[in-house]
């Protein structure tokens, strides 16, 4: 096969994919080796079993580059520093309010935001896949279509099928002129509405509406409603202005 030129896909440089928990160091390997066939290079481990690991590097097949600069996170908070948005994958349908949508969908919502502020491609453990926790980072699910009477796919297969999805989004946003791919308006980072779920948490204790004694899924099903539209960062400053104010109101001169 010829080698022929391609455009230069922007977006893509804007994907990291994060890697929770991962279990066998040969996972890590073989999903940066799909990462760098898509042009993707950005790869963060969250707590990963066994990393550095020889196999990981065998297994990597010429994307050892990928495994020398990967970050390695205590957190998947710390993994998600500095994105505007975090899609997690999932192989089940979970009984959330997060939209869900197959990867296909995924990768054109991705690279749309991806053109301008950085995105996350969230994957869990082996085993278990992502926690409702670590769902509750993100801010969309995905699913693989795959055939329901055998959904099971290896970890690096999952990261190869996304990455390809998100490398075909961003060929065909290419062709799009650039007024068109700027119109998104700066979105806030994700621990920028960290902060903002903490202090709205705050105030709900603040007023009783929030029982500490009896918490329920209150915030859960708050994080989620918020999880369905794409915060601003001008509008999580709003929002905060006005959680302020609730706790501590304005006075105003009576005329």
């Amino acid at each position: 096969m010829t080698s022929q030129s391609v455009p230069k896909i922007s977006p893509l440089s804007n994907f990291r994919v994060v890697l929770c928990q991962t279990s066998h160091p040969g996972n890590i390997g073989s999903a940066a080796r799909a990462m760098k066939t898509m042009g993707i290079t950005q790869l963060y481990l969250v707590n990963p079993a066994q990393f550095p690991d020889a196999h990981a590097t065998a297994l990597s097949t010429g994307a050892a580059d990928l495994l020398e600069n990967a970050i390695v996170c205590t957190s998947l908070d710390e993994a998600l520093t500095g994105c505007a948005y975090a899609i997690g994958l999932s192989a089940r349908k979970r009984q959330l309010s997060h939209e869900l949508v197959n990867t296909r969908v995924a990768a054109s919502k991705a690279v749309e935001i991806a053109n301008n502020q950085p995105v996350a491609l969230v994957f869990g453990t082996e085993m278990s896949g992502l926690s409702n926790a670590e769902l509750d980072r993100c801010q969309l699910l995905a699913m693989i279509p795959a055939n329901p009477e055998y959904s099971s796919l290896n970890l690096a297969a999952a990261v190869q099928v996304m990455c390809y999805e998100l490398r075909m989004a961003a060929l065909e946003n290419a062709d799009l002129t650039p007024d068109i791919t700027d119109k998104i308006n700066e979105l806030a980072t994700l621990e920028s509405v960290e902060g903002f779920y903490t202090h709205l948490e705050e105030t709900l204790l603040h007023i009783g509406y929030l029982n500490p004694a009896a918490p329920k899924k209150l915030m859960e099903r708050i994080r989620r409603i918020f999880a369905r539209i794409r915060l601003e960062k001008e509008e999580v400053n709003l929002l905060r202005g006005i959680l302020t104010l609730t706790v501590t109101p304005r006075k105003h001169d009576k005329y």
